[in-house]
């Protein structure tokens, strides 16, 4: 097991053909007002890796993300995805703690909602339709979201959030509201799709344990800065109760139990 500073060279020619983003954040502030959510940001996240950002509530992890969706722009410093500081934002999707589905719509038009560009209806009905089969929901298309369990209103989101193949795949909590079978159900399913695409996937969220069986690396914020950076160089998949994973969970604990 490795519990340390990330080292990137571990994983390195294993993402040599990724098609996720690589990004680069140089000293990122936010601020509202007089109000400072994130100051002196740096940080260089690989093609095709797995991060996952923690921290206590207020912390600057939602803001952090919103910057890299583009739903935000910094107050200070730089994000450049791909060497790039404009024109990156279609490479990127975000998947929310709520589904967030038209119920007026069937599943399937939910899912071509995700669809960007000049596509013909056959094209985009298919995309969707391959979409659906990928989050294990084949044939649910003609279904209302009012007729979903809430993991499948979540895998409709998740297909969503593929459909048009990003580079860059951004979750806030998206399992924040599941019970716990279905919670670890889409765990799995998030980490096969990863491993799948290769996209490059950030995802923040209040559950250490979570952050562990998901993540290459885990960014600890504390009062809008990175207070942490763990590599997690643990084998996949991760079981539930491995004595390595519950080491990192303690540090991380440890230090967002701290008063």
């Amino acid at each position: 097991m490795t519990v340390a500073v990330l080292d990137h060279t571990r994983d390195r020619s294993a993402r040599s053909n990724s098609s996720g983003a690589a990004l680069s954040l140089r000293d990122v502030g936010k601020s509202f007002g007089a109000h400072r959510v994130l100051e002196g940001i740096t940080l260089d996240i690989e093609a095709g890796e797995f991060i996952a950002i923690v921290g206590r509530s207020g912390c600057g992890k939602s803001t952090l993300l919103r910057l890299l969706s583009g739903l935000d722009t910094t107050t200070a410093g730089s994000i450049a995805v791909d060497r790039m500081t404009d024109g990156w934002r279609d490479a990127v999707r975000l998947m929310f703690q709520e589904p967030r589905l038209l119920p007026w719509q069937h599943v399937i038009k939910n899912v071509e909602v995700g669809l960007s560009g000049v596509l013909s209806r056959v094209e985009r009905r298919g995309a969707a339709e391959q979409a659906l089969a990928g989050v294990g929901l084949h044939g649910r298309g003609r279904d209302w979201p009012m007729l979903l369990s809430g993991g499948q209103k979540q895998r409709v989101a998740l297909a969503r959030a593929l459909v048009s193949h990003p580079r860059l795949l951004l979750l806030d909590e998206p399992l924040g509201a599941l019970d716990a079978l279905t919670r670890i159900e889409m765990q799995t399913l998030i980490e096969q799709v990863w491993q799948e695409k290769g996209f490059t996937a950030i995802v923040v969220t209040h559950d250490v344990a979570e952050a562990v069986t998901l993540a290459d690396r885990i960014l600890l914020l504390e009062d809008g800065a990175v207070a942490m950076d763990l590599c997690v160089d643990l084998p996949r998949p991760r079981l539930p109760g491995d004595q390595h994973a519950a080491a990192i969970e303690g540090i991380l604990l440890k230090r967002l139990l701290r008063r």
